[in-house]
Parts: C-alpha cells; sequence; structure tokens
C-alpha cells in the first residue's frame, strides 16, 4: 500500500465513512483535474466561478489529503515497455504484512491490490523484456516467503484507460 493509500485511508472514520469528504466544489474541481491534470487555478476558477485563491486553498487541503495526485499518465508499451501486464497472485494469507510489504519495494509493481476471490494479490507491471520479467517473476516475486503461486497476462494492447471517472459525491 502507497503512502498516498494510506492517508486517504486515514481519513475514514471506524465505520468506513470519509471524515472529511470532499464537498460538491472540491468534487467539480477533481472532475475538472481529472480531465487535464495541468490546468492551471486561474483557469479552474474561471470555469467555476470562484477566487483564484479559493481553488489554490482547496486544492492544496485536496492534495495534502492524499485524495488525489496530479501524474502524467503514459502507456507504458509508448513508454518503451516491451512488455506490460498483470500477475494474480495467491499467497500464504498469514503472511499477507511481509508478502505486500515485500512486493511494494519492486519497481517494475506500478500497482498493487488485495483483492477477495480466488486470487489474493492482483498487482500490474512494465518491464523492458522478457529476461526482465522472467527475473521479476523467478527471482523476486516467487521468493518472496508467502507467495504460493502467481499467473500472468500480458498486455498486447491497451483498448482503454479512463482516469476521469469522477468522485462518488458528484
Amino acid at each position: 500500500m502507497n503512502k498516498n493509500n494510506r492517508k486517504t485511508l486515514k481519513l475514514m472514520n471506524n465505520n468506513g465513512e470519509y471524515k472529511n469528504r470532499p464537498d460538491p466544489l472540491d468534487c467539480k474541481m477533481i472532475g475538472l483535474l481529472q480531465k487535464d491534470g495541468r490546468m492551471s487555478n486561474t483557469a479552474m476558477a474561471q470555469k467555476l466561478g470562484i477566487s483564484e485563491y479559493t481553488v489554490r486553498t482547496r486544492l492544496k487541503k485536496i492534495l495534502e489529503s492524499g485524495i488525489i495526485r496530479i501524474v502524467a499518465v503514459g502507456n507504458p508499451i509508448d513508454l518503451g515497455f516491451e512488455i506490460s501486464g498483470n500477475l494474480k497472485i495467491r499467497i500464504d494469507l498469514k503472511k499477507t504484512e511481509q508478502v505486500v510489504a515485500e512486493l511494494s519495494k519492486i519497481d517494475e509493481l506500478i500497482w498493487i491490490a488485495l483483492t477477495t476471490g480466488g486470487i489474493d494479490i492482483d498487482v500490474d507491471f512494465a518491464v523492458r523484456s522478457m529476461k526482465e520479467l522472467q527475473e521479476l517473476i523467478f527471482n523476486k516475486i516467487s521468493k518472496i516467503e508467502g507467495v504460493l503461486s502467481t499467473e500472468t497476462s500480458l498486455m498486447v494492447d491497451l483498448i482503454k484507460e479512463k482516469n476521469d471517472y469522477g468522485t462518488a459525491w458528484d
């Protein structure tokens, strides 16, 4: 689990509800940034009919909370990674914390999630070659104590990627 996810979880109370959930204006700001992460505070203020100061202070609060991050999103294949895909990992559930901690240290893993169902952990990866994929699976992941098995799927083409899904409070 990365730092930003931990920050977001701290925003929840014991009932799983957000303590400081974004209000409708925050949600509109988040929606605009999901469409254009480079939008200036001035442009956002104009679009929303509020002051630039209001945008700046609210955006600072939203970013510090960990609810959103502003990053450049790219297609791994277009960025030169020959092989990108997904690993389904079955683990000894008694060792979940140790396994997740070790997986989090692996640079090639770009997304890690605990899941329910037949698979315990779902990860996405990007590597430069089959040699790196072999190294990732056989020398890094499979050697982690508590990993029972892995199932690999390779991405052959990115069909859809949606980053402007708004918030659950819209």
